[in-house]
């Protein structure tokens, strides 16, 4: 055996470093990488500077916020606006399946769903049980979208996932749907019925159009809804068919000629009927739009239904204004004021409202006074409605062609 020399003064051999052994950054000498020697003090550097770069030799002591925006989610949260409009691989996500699971939430027990909730947002665990406590509620309505909207998106979270939770809430939602439709084929605004202007036939906002769209997509058996049995695609085909019955002998005749609908139209009598104070008895030249399109999508148009459109066409023709522009201007109190400005060069608009029988546009504040001149409401109706509308130009100017090309 070896002696060791420990002599005063001299000092044991410092021991072989483990070649795993981290050394504290700025010590010296830290081990190489592959335990062969000590590091040199830039090397050990450099080390320390690059220790977190993977593959991509991305550096987080040098990175800036572009990586954020370089290496984004797949996927993002979307606002209820935006539902129906994402990807076909984004209804496989969790954040789709959340949202389904809020809209089975929000449904009543009768089948429908209450309007103007944003069914997107994150609930907290109190929020889900007042939710819960709303349910034998029967403020189920059309309007503003409601049911429908919340019956297609079901559809397409189904259609990707295969939840069985929301295809029973689909189901449901559809019998509700198939319930509520009045037997001369219209749908009213609110189901159960209320009494006022909630039970007139309602075209206002697209609600009875935005129903009979979905019953359409089901009878033709689109992809989303392939998991429909037959007994409810059969009886959706039947509500379509009664629907166009109704949109035809609702189409108001003026002078013995066709002309366009109102917003709403008595659930008996089928005649033009008011609403709310400015909403009166009238040619409606945006509601009526939805519906010439909704006849447009018929497959198989019969000559009643090619003379509805063709009447309702030549209404818009007429009917366009041209020379004017619905601008807001500030006020000096710094508000704002829809008005009405010449402008030769401006695309063409057509009113809200048009009088039954001279075909003159209507502007009426909360006193339900009929007005010519839109300056002439109050500030608050003036500003808080939507008195022209411009969408009736691409009907003209796309549809109509494009199903002119189609007839046989």
């Amino acid at each position: 055996m070896a002696a060791l020399n420990l002599a005063v003064g001299a000092s044991a051999p410092a021991p072989a470093p483990h070649p795993n052994h981290v050394a504290p950054y700025g010590a010296d000498p830290i081990v190489a990488a592959d335990g062969t020697g000590p590091q040199t003090a830039a090397q050990a550097k450099d080390s320390s500077r690059n220790f977190l770069k993977g593959p991509d030799a991305w550096d987080p002591r040098q990175a800036d916020a572009t990586w954020q925006t370089q290496t984004g989610p797949a996927f993002k949260t979307v606002s209820w606006d935006d539902a129906l409009k994402q990807s076909a691989e984004w209804y496989a996500t969790d954040e789709a399946s959340r949202i389904a699971d809020n809209v089975v939430q929000y449904q009543r027990e009768n089948g429908g769903w209450p309007k103007n909730i944003d069914m997107a947002m994150v609930l907290t665990e109190r929020e889900k049980a007042i939710v819960a406590k709303s349910k034998s509620e029967t403020d189920t309505t059309f309007d503003n979208g409601a049911t429908f909207t919340q019956l297609a998106y079901l559809a397409k979270v189904y259609a990707a996932k295969s939840l069985e939770r929301h295809k029973g809430a689909f189901l449901k939602g559809l019998d509700f749907l198939l319930a509520a439709q009045y037997a001369n084929g219209g749908f009213p605004q609110y189901f159960p019925l209320r009494k006022g202007y909630y039970s007139h036939i309602t075209y206002n906002d697209g609600a009875m159009i935005g129903v009979l769209k979905l019953l359409r997509d089901i009878a033709k058996k689109k992809s989303a809804y392939g998991f429909v049995d037959e007994d409810r695609r059969s009886k959706s085909e039947k509500a379509v068919q009664h629907g166009i019955e109704c949109i035809l002998k609702t189409q108001v005749e003026v002078a013995g000629r066709l002309t366009v609908w109102c917003a709403q139209h008595d659930e008996s009598t089928l005649a033009p009927v008011a609403a709310r104070k400015y909403e009166l008895p009238s040619l409606s030249g945006s509601e009526s739009v939805g519906i010439t399109r909704f006849l447009m999508g018929s497959e198989r148009p019969d000559s009643r239904v090619i003379a509805a459109i063709e009447a309702a066409v030549a209404w818009f023709e007429k009917s366009k204004l041209t020379g004017i522009k619905w601008v807001e201007e500030r006020t000096k109190s710094g508000g704002a004021d829809h008005v009405v400005v010449k402008d030769l060069k401006a695309d063409p608009l057509w009113a809200r409202f048009y009088e039954i029988g001279t075909n003159r546009p209507i502007f009426v504040g909360r006193d339900g006074v009929i007005k010519y001149n839109v300056a002439e409401i109050e500030a608050e109706r003036r500003n808080g409605y939507q008195w022209y509308v411009s969408t009736p130009a691409v009907l003209l100017n796309r549809d109509y062609p494009a199903w002119k090309r189609k007839l046989p």
